[in-house]
C-alpha cells in the first residue's frame, strides 16, 4: 500500500471518526494532503454538518468545490472537533505542524475544538520532536532578530523561500514564502524536542513571532494512523 493509498484510508477512518457526532454542528478541518482526503471521503456527508470552519485558503477553496458552507471563524462559538494531519507526532500527541504553511491558521481552529483529531500515516510517529524542520511563522520585519534568537535551539534556521510561481502574490521561487496571513517562515532543523511544551512557551515569547509549530498545548486528542493492516486509532 503507497502514501497515497494510506492516506485515503485514513482519510475515511475520519470520515467515521466525525460522523459519530450529533448532526447540525460545525466542523473545523485542517490543510494538506492528509486533510484533503478527508474532504474528498466526507463530501458525500456534507450536509450532515452545519458547516465548516476552514484552516486557509486551499482548504476553503476545496470544500467550497465540494459544496460544504464554509463559516467565518468569528461566527462560530465552538466545534466539536478539529481534524488535521500533522508533520510528526510523538507518543504523547504533540506535533510538529506547518509544512504546508498553514500553521497559525491550524492552531486558531484546533484551539476552538472540543477534540483535536489527528490523522496520518505511520511514517508520521516519532518517539522524540525535531526530525521534521521545525517551522516558525514570523513578521518579515523580524527576520533577523527572530533567526538569531532560534539559533540559540541548536538547530540550523532557513528562510523557506516559495516552490513555485505564485501569480497570486506576484511571488517567484526565488522570494520567501508568503503565507495566508502575509507572513514568513522560519524552518528550524537538526532540533530534538525533548519538552515540546517549554519549546513552544519559549519560542511564543519571542517579538515577532507569530506562530510556532509546535501543537503541545494544544495536542492531539485522537490519533488515527494508518499502516498496511489498517487504521489504528489512539487516544491521548
Amino acid at each position: 500500500m503507497n502514501q497515497d493509498q494510506l492516506k485515503q484510508l485514513v482519510g475515511e477512518a475520519a470520515r467515521d471518526e466525525v460522523l459519530k457526532f450529533p448532526s447540525g454542528q460545525v466542523l473545523g478541518v485542517g490543510t494538506g494532503s492528509t486533510a484533503n482526503c478527508f474532504i474528498d471521503a466526507l463530501s458525500p456527508h456534507k450536509d450532515y454538518f452545519a458547516g465548516t470552519v476552514s484552516s486557509s485558503n486551499a482548504t476553503t477553496e476545496r470544500l467550497l468545490k465540494h459544496g460544504f458552507k464554509v463559516l467565518n471563524p468569528n461566527d462560530v462559538q465552538g466545534l466539536p472537533a478539529y481534524v488535521d494531519g500533522a508533520d510528526e507526532i510523538d507518543p504523547a500527541g504533540h506535533m510538529i505542524k506547518g509544512g504546508g504553511g498553514a500553521l497559525t491558521r491550524e492552531k486558531i481552529i484546533a484551539s476552538m475544538a472540543n477534540q483535536f483529531i489527528c490523522i496520518c500515516d505511520a511514517s508520521k510517529q516519532v518517539l522524540v520532536l525535531g526530525n521534521f524542520a521545525l517551522p516558525v511563522e514570523i513578521i518579515p520585519l523580524a527576520q533577523g532578530a527572530v533567526s538569531r534568537e532560534l539559533e540559540k535551539f541548536g538547530g540550523k534556521v532557513s528562510l523557506r523561500l516559495a516552490k513555485n510561481t505564485r501569480a497570486d502574490l506576484n511571488q517567484t521561487a526565488s522570494e520567501p514564502f508568503v503565507t495566508d496571513n502575509g507572513g514568513w517562515l522560519l524552518d528550524v532543523a537538526g532540533l530534538k524536542i525533548t519538552n515540546p511544551i517549554q519549546m513552544e512557551a519559549q519560542i511564543n515569547q519571542i517579538a515577532g513571532v507569530i506562530t510556532v509549530g509546535l501543537f503541545a498545548k494544544e495536542k492531539a486528542n485522537i490519533l488515527l494512523v494508518s499502516n498496511a493492516a489498517g487504521v489504528e486509532r489512539i487516544a491521548f
